[in-house]
This record gives C-alpha cells, sequence and structure tokens, in this order.
C-alpha cells in the first residue's frame, strides 16, 4: 500500500536532519580553516609526521604492519590518544551522520524510483518540493565534505587513537574511509550515484518551466503588468489575490535556480536531448554567477559547469553570458523599492487589505529577498565588468527598510488576517473542497478518510475562536495533505493527483490560507529570512556605510539592526556548539545603533552649538561693543547737503548695498548649513524612533537608548570642552559664561523631543550629576575637578602672595594694582554672580569636593604651624607667662613665617565662606534651617552642636564653628599624639600669632585701603583665619573657645600697645591698620565682644586709628 512506505514523513525527517548535518560540516570547515579554533593536534610541531603519514596511507593505515616505521610516524598520536578520542569524537561522528544520512537518501530515492512517483511543482507542490530539497541538501551535504581539507586527518587519527586505545578498529570505519576517499572529485561520484534516478529528478525540475520563465522577468515586464499594485484596478481592491500556483507565486528564485542547477548537473543526458531542459539550463544561468549552498559557501556555476563538461565528451559547454545579469537585478531593486513602498503606505493606512492582499505581501516579501540575496553573493565576488557600480546599491536600505515594515504589518495586525482567513476556510474552501470530492469519480478509503477530515476540519471554524483570543494549529492537516500528495502522487494508486488539478488547486490555496491562521512567522521566514547577512560581514557592513552616506537613505538606516533579529534563524540543534554566533549577532546590532547613535548626536551638539553662538552674542557682555557699533555708524552717516554733488553718496550707497549684500549671503549660507542639519536630523530620528523595542537573539533592544548613550559622553566631554581649562596658563572660561552656554545648550536638546520620544530630562540631569563628580562614568574630568584645580592653583595661590586682594566691601577678589599684564581680572571670576553660577554647575557633591580640597589646603598649613611651634615652644611657653615683657619676644623665630600661613588660611577661609551661596534656594527650608542653628547655645552638647552645624553648613548658612574644619582638624591627629599635647600646641600657636602681630607694620602692604575694607597683602583674612582656626581646634579637643580666645585678645593689645609706644620707629609705619585687624578680630568672632575689647585696648586708640585711615583714602566720585 502506498501509505505502508510513508514517503511523505521520511522527506520531512530526512530534509531536517539534512540540514543539520549541512551545518555540522559547514561548522567543521570554518574550525578547520582558523588556526585559533581547530584542533591543536593538527598544528603541533610534533604531530607532522602522523599528519603526513595519516594522508599518504589514507584510508589503510596498519598498526600491525611495519611496526617500526608505524612507530616512527605515529608515536605523537600513542602519546596523546586519549586526548585525541576526546577532541576528535564530535569530528568522526559528524561524518558517520553523513555516512548514515546518505544511506538514508540511497533507500528513500530508490523507494520513490520504484514507486515511480511522479513530480510537479504546480500540483504536488509539497511533495515536489521535498523531493528536490532533499536532492539539494544532500549535494550541499557532500559538497561541503569535500571542502574540509582536514577530513582524512581527523577521521583517520581518530580511528587510530581508538585502536590503540580499544585494541580494535571502529566498525564505522572501513566504510566512512571508502566514503570520503570516494568523494574526492564529488561530481564525478554524484553523477553516479543519480544515473537511476534520471528520470525522476529530470521531471520534478522540467515542472519549473511553467512557474521558473514567469518569476523570473524583467523590471519592464513588471512595471507592464503594475505587479503588487493594489491601485491598478481599484474595483478589484478588496477581490481576494488568488491563482492556481499560490505556493509558488513567493518560492524563493535562489531555491529553484539551485534546483535546476544542481539538479541538471547531477542527472545531465537530458540537456543533450530535451530543448525545454536547456531552455531552462539557461535562463538559469543567465540570471547570475553563484548559488549558495548554505551560508557563505557558494558555487561558481559557471567555473563547475565548464570544469565538468570539459570531462565529456560529446557534450556542449551549455554556459551563456551573464554580463548584463547586474543591470537587470538593479532595475529590479528600483522597482521593487517603489512597487513596496506603494504596498506599505496602502496597507498602513488601510491594514483591512491585508486579508484579501496577503499573498501580494509575501510576493513583495519574496521578490525583495531574491534580490537582496542576489546583490549579497555577488557583491562578495564582483565579476570583471565595464559597470561594476551595478553590484553596489547605496539605496538598498530602503528597499530592507519596507520590507521589514510588511513584516510588522502582517505581525501587528495578525487578528485580522486570522478573521479574514478563517471566513475564507469555513465559507468557501471548505465548500469548494467538498465539491470536488463529491465530483471525484474514485476516492479510495485511506484517501477518503483524510479529505474528509479535511472538510470537517474546515467547516468547524467559527469567527467566535478569533474574538476569544484562541489559538490555531493547522500542521496536522498539512501534514495530511503532504501525506495525500505522496499517497496519490505513485504510478499504481487508485486515485491519482494529476487527473485531478482543481483538488491540488484548492488543496494548496486551503494551505496558504491555514498558514494565514497559525504560521504567519513561519511564513515570513520563508518569504524574508536574511540571516545569511550574518555570514557576510563586509557585505552587510559596506551596505550600511553607503546608506550613512546618502542622506536620503538615512531615515531607513534602523532597517539594518532589524535584520540582525533574524539571524537566530540561521543555526540548527544538530550544532550546539556555535555559541559564538550569538556574540557576533549582538556585536552586528550593536555597532549598527551605535553609528547611527554617533551620527545623530554629532547633528544634535552641532546644532546646539550653533545656537550657543547665538546665545552668547546675546549676553550682557556683547551690548557695549554692539552699541558702540551702531553709534560709530551713525556718526559716520554723512547727509549730502542742498546742492551738493551726490556722487560721493552714491559711492557710499553702492559700497553699502556691498556690504549689505555680502551680509545676506552670510546669513543666507549659515541658514542653508542649519536647515541641512536640522533635515538629517529629522531623518536620523525618524530611524531610531521607527519602533521603541525590538528582539535580538532574546535581548530586547531599544534604539533610542543609544541614542541617549552618546549624548551623555559627548555632552560631558562639549561642557568640558567649554569650560576652556589651560592648565600650563591656568585660563578658564567664566562660570557665569560656561553656566549660560549649559544653558543654551540644554535649550536646545529639549527640541530632540519633538523629533524622538527621548526623555531629554534624564539625559541632562545624568550628565550634569556627573559633571558634580571629580569623574564622570567614563573616567575623564569634570567640570569639577577643572574649577577646583584652577581656584586653588590660579586664584587663591595669587592671593596668598598678595598678588590678588580679597576684597569684603565688593565680596571678591580682585587684582593688585601691578604694572605687569595680569591674565586674568580675579573681579570677573569670584564675584557673587560668579560664584552663584559655579555653585549651580557644580552642585552640592562639587562643593563638598572644592570644600574638601580647601580643607587639605588648611590642614597642610595647620601641620607647618604646629612644627613652629614646636620649635619655639619653650619661648611661646615663656612669653605666655609674661608676654607684657617686651624683652621675653626678642627670641622668637619666623614669625613672619607664621603669619603667612595664618594669612593663607584665612584666604581659604574667606573664599569658603564666599562660595556658600544657597541662601536663595528653598526658602521653605531654609526657615527651619536657621531656626535649629540658632537656637544652639554653648550648654549644648558638642555632638548635637557639630550635627546642626553640618547641616546648617551644607545648606549654606554660616556657623560659629565649621563642622568642616573640625573634622578635617580631628583627622589630622597621629596615634602618637596625646590630645593634651595636641591642646598645648593650640593654645601656644595663638600665643605665637597674638606675639607676632607687630610685625606685619614693617610691611609696606600692611595699609589699610578703604575701598577694598582690607589690607592689601589679606592680612585682613587673619581675623578669620583665628576665629574659625581655634573654634575648630579647641572644639576638636573640647576644650572652652572664649577663654583662649579672651586670652589671646590681651596678648594680642598688649603687643600692639607696645607697638604705639615706638612712635618714632619705622616699623610703625602701618600702625593704625593693624590696630584695625584687631578690631576686625573681635568683630567677627562670635566669642569676643567690644566690651572685652575695651578692657584691654583703649577704644580712642581704634577711632583714631580708623581716622587716619580713612583721611589718607582718596573717594572719587562720577
Amino acid at each position: 500500500m502506498a501509505y505502508q512506505q510513508k514517503l511523505a514523513e521520511k522527506l520531512t525527517v530526512l530534509n531536517e536532519r539534512g540540514r543539520g548535518v549541512l551545518i555540522r560540516m559547514k561548522h567543521i570547515k570554518t574550525v578547520c580553516s582558523d588556526p585559533q579554533l581547530k584542533p591543536s593536534f593538527l598544528t603541533e610541531k610534533a604531530m607532522e609526521p602522523a599528519v603526513k603519514y595519516i594522508n599518504k596511507k589514507f584510508p589503510n593505515i596498519d598498526l600491525r604492519g611495519n611496526i617500526v616505521s608505524t612507530h616512527q610516524n605515529l608515536s605523537g598520536v600513542q602519546k596523546q590518544k586519549s586526548e585525541i578520542l576526546v577532541a576528535l569524537t564530535s569530528y568522526y561522528y559528524s561524518f558517520i551522520d553523513v555516512m548514515e544520512f546518505r544511506d538514508h537518501v540511497y533507500e528513500l530515492l530508490n523507494t520513490i524510483d520504484a514507486c515511480q512517483c511522479f513530480f510537479n511543482i504546480t500540483v504536488n507542490f509539497d511533495f515536489t518540493k521535498s523531493y528536490l530539497d532533499l536532492i539539494v541538501t544532500y549535494t550541499s551535504v557532500i559538497m561541503m565534505l569535500s571542502r574540509i581539507d582536514d577530513r582524512k586527518v581527523l577521521t583517520a587519527m581518530y580511528n587510530c587513537a581508538h585502536e590503540m586505545s580499544n585494541g580494535n578498529s571502529d566498525p564505522s570505519y572501513p566504510r566512512l574511509g571508502q566514503m570520503i576517499l570516494e568523494y574526492d572529485h564529488p561530481w564525478k561520484k554524484l553523477t553516479e550515484e543519480f544515473g537511476p534516478h534520471t528520470k525522476s529528478v529530470t521531471g520534478a525540475v522540467l515542472s519549473l518551466h511553467m512557474v521558473y520563465p514567469r518569476r523570473n522577468l524583467g523590471a519592464e515586464q513588471w512595471r507592464s503588468a503594475q505587479l503588487l499594485s493594489l491601485l491598478s484596478v481599484p474595483a478589484d481592491m478588496l477581490s481576494p489575490a488568488c491563482c492556481e500556483t499560490m505556493p509558488c507565486e513567493y518560492l524563493p528564485m535562489e531555491v529553484m535556480e539551485r534546483w535546476i542547477i544542481l539538479g541538471f548537473l547531477l542527472c545531465h543526458s537530458s540537456l543533450n536531448t530535451n530543448q525545454a531542459s536547456q531552455d531552462l539550463w539557461k535562463m538559469a544561468l543567465r540570471s547570475g554567477l553563484y548559488i549558495t549552498l548554505i551560508r557563505d559557501e557558494t558555487i561558481n556555476i559557471h567555473k563547475v559547469t565548464e570544469d565538468y563538461f570539459d570531462t565529456l565528451k560529446g557534450y556542449v559547454p551549455f554556459c551563456v553570458s551573464v554580463c548584463y545579469s547586474g543591470a537587470i537585478h538593479k532595475e529590479k531593486r528600483q522597482f521593487l523599492r517603489n512597487a513596496i513602498k506603494e504596498l506599505c503606505k496602502i496597507l498602513e493606512d488601510e491594514p483591512g487589505l491585508l486579508g484579501p492582499k496577503a499573498l501580494y505581501v509575501c510576493m513583495a516579501l519574496a521578490f525583495s529577498r531574491d534580490e537582496v540575496l542576489w546583490l549579497v553573493r555577488h557583491s562578495e565576488n564582483v565579476p570583471k565588468t565595464k559597470t561594476p557600480e551595478d553590484y553596489i546599491d547605496s539605496q538598498l536600505a530602503e528597499l530592507l527598510f519596507y520590507t521589514e515594515k510588511l513584516k510588522t504589518l502582517m505581525c501587528r495586525h495578525s487578528r485580522v488576517l486570522q478573521r479574514y482567513h478563517l471566513q475564507y476556510l469555513a465559507q468557501f474552501d471548505a465548500l469548494a473542497l467538498n465539491d470536488t470530492i463529491q465530483n471525484m469519480n474514485v476516492c479510495p478509503e485511506e484517501e477518503s478518510v483524510l479529505m474528509t477530515s479535511f472538510v470537517s476540519t474546515l467547516s468547524a471554524l467559527t469567527v467566535k475562536q478569533v474574538e476569544n483570543g484562541e489559538e490555531f494549529d493547522f500542521r496536522a492537516l498539512r501534514l495530511d495533505w503532504l501525506r495525500l500528495q505522496a499517497y496519490t502522487s505513485m504510478a499504481k494508486a487508485p486515485l491519482c493527483l494529476k487527473d485531478y488539478p482543481d483538488l491540488a488547486k484548492i488543496m494548496n490555496m486551503t494551505e496558504f490560507h491555514t498558514k494565514m491562521m497559525d504560521d504567519i512567522d513561519g511564513v515570513l521566514r520563508e518569504t524574508s529570512d536574511l540571516s545569511i547577512l550574518c555570514f557576510y560581514p563586509r557585505v552587510f557592513e559596506k551596505m550600511f556605510s553607503q546608506g550613512c552616506e546618502d542622506v536620503l537613505m538615512q531615515r531607513y538606516l534602523i532597517a539594518f539592526p532589524l535584520v540582525c533579529s533574524h539571524f537566530n534563524q540561521c543555526t540548527h540543534q544538530m550544532c550546539p556548539e556555535e555559541v559564538s554566533i550569538e556574540e557576533h549577532i549582538l556585536r552586528f546590532c550593536v555597532t549598527f545603533l551605535e553609528e547611527i547613535a554617533k551620527q545623530t548626536c554629532s547633528i544634535v551638539l552641532e546644532i546646539c552649538a550653533e545656537q550657543c553662538n547665538l546665545d552668547d552674542q546675546l549676553l550682557p557682555k556683547h551690548c557695549a561693543h554692539t552699541i558702540s557699533t551702531a553709534r560709530n555708524k551713525k556718526q559716520k552717516k554723512q547727509v549730502p547737503k542742498k546742492g551738493e554733488p551726490t556722487d560721493q553718496c552714491d559711492k557710499n550707497r553702492g559700497k553699502n548695498h556691498y556690504n549689505l549684500c555680502h551680509n545676506r549671503n552670510i546669513n543666507t549660507s549659515a541658514r542653508k548649513h542649519m536647515d541641512k542639519l536640522h533635515l538629517t536630523l529629522t531623518e536620523l530620528c525618524s530611524s531610531l524612533n521607527y519602533c521603541n523595542h525590538f528582539t535580538v537573539w532574546d535581548h530586547v533592544i531599544i534604539p533610542p537608548e543609544y541614542l541617549l548613550s552618546q549624548l551623555e559622553i559627548n555632552l560631558a566631554k562639549v561642557i568640558v570642552r567649554m569650560a576652556n581649562y589651560n592648565k600650563a596658563t591656568h585660563e578658564i572660561t567664566r562660570p557665569s559664561d560656561l553656566l549660560a552656554g549649559i544653558k543654551a545648550y540644554t535649550s536646545s536638546l529639549y527640541t530632540l523631543s519633538r523629533y524622538l520620544s527621548v526623555d531629554v530630562t534624564r539625559l541632562v540631569k545624568s550628565v550634569l550629576l556627573q559633571q558634580t563628580q571629580p569623574l564622570d562614568s567614563q573616567g575623564d574630568q569634570t567640570i569639577t575637578t577643572l574649577y577646583t584645580s584652577w581656584y586653588l592653583e590660579g586664584l587663591l595661590r595669587q592671593a596668598s602672595s598678595a598678588l590678588i586682594i580679597h576684597c569684603p566691601t565688593m565680596h571678591c577678589f580682585v587684582n593688585q594694582p601691578n604694572e605687569n599684564e595680569t591674565r586674568f581680572k580675579a573681579e570677573e571670576y569670584s564675584d557673587v554672580s560668579e560664584l552663584q553660577a559655579l555653585a549651580e554647575l557644580i552642585g552640592p557633591y562639587g562643593l563638598k569636593f572644592l570644600t574638601e580640597n580647601l580643607m587639605w589646603h588648611i590642614t597642610s598649613q595647620v601641620s607647618e604651624l604646629k612644627k613652629l611651634v614646636i620649635d619655639n615652644m619653650d619661648v611661646l611657653v615663656q612669653i605666655r607667662s609674661n608676654f607684657d615683657k617686651p624683652e621675653a619676644m626678642t627670641n622668637l623665630q619666623t614669625s613672619e613665617n607664621v603669619l603667612k600661613r595664618m594669612t593663607i588660611i584665612g584666604v581659604i577661609l574667606s573664599f569658603r565662606a564666599m562660595i556658600q551661596t544657597m541662601q536663595k534656594h528653598c526658602p521653605y527650608l531654609m526657615g527651619p534651617t536657621e531656626c535649629l542653628r540658632d537656637m544652639i547655645s554653648p550648654e549644648t552638647d558638642i555632638k548635637a552642636t557639630l550635627s546642626v552645624f553640618e547641616l546648617a553648613s551644607a545648606a549654606g548658612l554660616s556657623c560659629d564653628i565649621d563642622p568642616a574644619l573640625v573634622t578635617a582638624i580631628a583627622n589630622m591627629r597621629t596615634d602618637g599624639s596625646s590630645l593634651e599635647e595636641e591642646y598645648k600646641l593650640t593654645y601656644l600657636l595663638l600665643i605665637y600669632v597674638a606675639v607676632s602681630l607687630p610685625i606685619l607694620a614693617v610691611d609696606p602692604n600692611s595699609y589699610y585701603s578703604r575701598e577694598y575694607g582690607g589690607h592689601h597683602n589679606n592680612i585682613h583674612c587673619l581675623a578669620t583665619a583665628i576665629n574659625q582656626l581655634s573654634a575648630a581646634m579647641f572644639t576638636a579637643q573640647n576644650k572652652n573657645i572664649e577663654q583662649h580666645l579672651k586670652e589671646f585678645l590681651f596678648v594680642a593689645s598688649s603687643t600692639l600697645l607696645q607697638l604705639g609706644q615706638n612712635v618714632e620707629r619705622t616699623d610703625s609705619k602701618n600702625r593704625d591698620s593693624i590696630y584695625l585687624l584687631l578690631h576686625m578680630i573681635v568683630e567677627e568672632s562670635p566669642f569676643l565682644s567690644q566690651d572685652m575689647l575695651e578692657k584691654c585696648f583703649p577704644y580712642a586708640l581704634l577711632r583714631n586709628a580708623y581716622r587716619d585711615v580713612y583721611k589718607s583714602s582718596i573717594i572719587t566720585l562720577g
């Protein structure tokens, strides 16, 4: 019985098995072609004799013959026999799989010949397709086996190791070795094998003569027939697209060409006797130069044909010219671009048309895939031609994009397709099939059961199943149809399918409709799978780069990453070793998306830079120049007097007209550039915004995130670049200018949301937050680091040398009057607005980092001060007891150094106080914080006090005790020092400073400036240093601050009063300015008062000092 042969089942299983074996052969060839991947035994120098010996003696390697020769040549195999068995097992059994596959194919082909099956692609489509696929798969497996150069070594070395380990050869080795030897010349052996099957193979291939010529038309013929157009006949727009050969309409051209070329190469006798065979053969040869075996393994069909037919006598080389095939396929791609674009637009607007026009969609996808694969195959090996540009397509991105869009429409509206085809199946196909069955003259029991089940299955379908979201599965029906084709295709079958073409037509159409119900993804894979691009990396990347260069193609670039989602279809469960393909595919996808994102990011930042330049021209700093220019133009304008000749006026008018035109041309050029940038941005954003996400090998890819990532990296670099920091010359952009530039960039970035669904706010916050840290996410320096370095090295270092003065009246630093040219104006970087801009730029984290660096410099100075105190400790102890005796102070050394370091500390602390500019922010939070700070009293626990002060200091409020300074001082303690020693050094340091104050009167720069509100050598910062440093140090030691400051006040007053007794001496030149310093110390201190000062220092002296100092100041008004 026919059904007992199980031809359908065997064809299905063997085709799937053959594909797995073919992929294994390809994998082995790839591994053995790569020196880094191939088994180490094949590359080791010690194994070279064994490899040569095996290749020479293959397959008969006698281990028991000449023992000496064998031992010498195979000693390496003997030593590593266990490792060889483990490493080569998978290779050996892969070759066994080839042999077993060959045996099963032989058996099935002989059975089919014995049954005298007929094949016709337009009638028993699935049966014929499976048969031809099996022949091509088997041929491809043998060809791939012959291309593995190390096949003999891999097989024989494994067998040698097996025999050395087990004492006998592997049972399969003799047949396997003989098979490998036979296929050294694969075409010769294959043609011998297929000689008995010539009739079946030729008949199956010749059945394509009604399909292949119709599919292999040129672009002009397609255009004349208005192929794929839904608008050509508007009245038929709702009519279902169907024909008698529906499955053939989207059958891949490459598959048919493979059937024809390989089929006639294997069974070439009909080429000399049958004109139809010759016509079909020549038409296939004319289509191109290469056909694919598997992945990137191809056959140069013209070269193979010539080489093989040259070995045969009496055969004319049936080769034809293909010089015009490149231009033909180029025209086809151009036609398909427009046709598929039109189809997409219509179906996107009216998705209901997907139901009746599903066949058109499948045809469009299949035609596009055919042309893309043809271009890929031939781009890798461009033939010598006068028109190589025919093999380059810079607009391929558009074709790929609309192909992906059609697939997306099919998947998105799958319910529409299901609803339409369910009704088609239940209300047309089932009835038509039933009528056809009723009109049959003969219907055997087995066939009757199958066809009755078809009708009952289709008739039971209802629309409610779609509405309820039920899953459909018609695989059993399609397999039964394949079985029925096999039963009815035998010569002696009671029911012969070729006698009932209407049955074949109805069932082929029904099969397509069922696929639209339950296997849309399978149909899309069959018609639009481009996974072969994974194995043509150079071609794929070149196509992408060509699309990037064309502005009109940039909106379609997303097609390349989307195509990467096809690549998971190129693997097989029989080859699980191909784990590296996943990384390869993801690298493709990520590379494409990153390149698109980089281009988009570059355009976005260029637009932002242009906008920043325009905003910069509107800053107040440019208004004076603008007003001056306009005023000068007005003054230079001459009005001719009455009766005065107008020649000069005409000349001026002509000159002005020229300038106007010149400026207009410049503006026009700038506008054109901006228009071009916005156009490019629109195209690129359209590409990134095409889909929210897609999946590549179980990885969810979100295209806009790649743009955000690039923007984050490059925007950070732009911000740092805008700072213009030069470490050598200590030049940097003013904080307010940088802030204005960042705001201009940010406002321009927000326009990106008009083009793309991205969270610009998150991007800006992320970038600016990173800029508040010392290093960003890439490990690069940020503006926090740059400005911290500049203010410490550029501003405060010069302030420590008195080249820059701290100016309390203007709340900034100013340059010392100097004949030498200064590099920058200190007030332009340190006034209130600049420091507020700095605080806004680097934020609280940046201010904390700046504070930590300031504290480090302060602790460095404190360490040096402690050393000076230790060096003069005995003298200081004596002075503390006898501070009213001037002779006790003569033994004190390095007083100037002490005052210098204390001044540096004061300058740093004064600068730190200036950057606390956050009071205007969060007023609802500042009020409670101030209230909490004011509630602190001297009796409050020191830990609670420091906690509250730390909160207040973080909010930008001034505190009696600086918690950051306390922490820094406390961390200075070494393990060997005791608290008492630290305490002693602290109060002696105050004594040291107090008795050293008179020395300041000697310095000519110690005079007080009414304009600046301070001294020209910054000694007024001593008041800040003494108050804050003493408060911090005594707090860290848990001592009474007020008591020791009183002591300091008494000692300082006494020494300054002694200075007043020496009226005639030159060292009292700036005595009045030094008196004011004492008043500043008391005035700034929260622990000292004016009453305390008056007890030890006469107020009359202070009043006279203020009068004398202010009298000498020159005041100018206007």
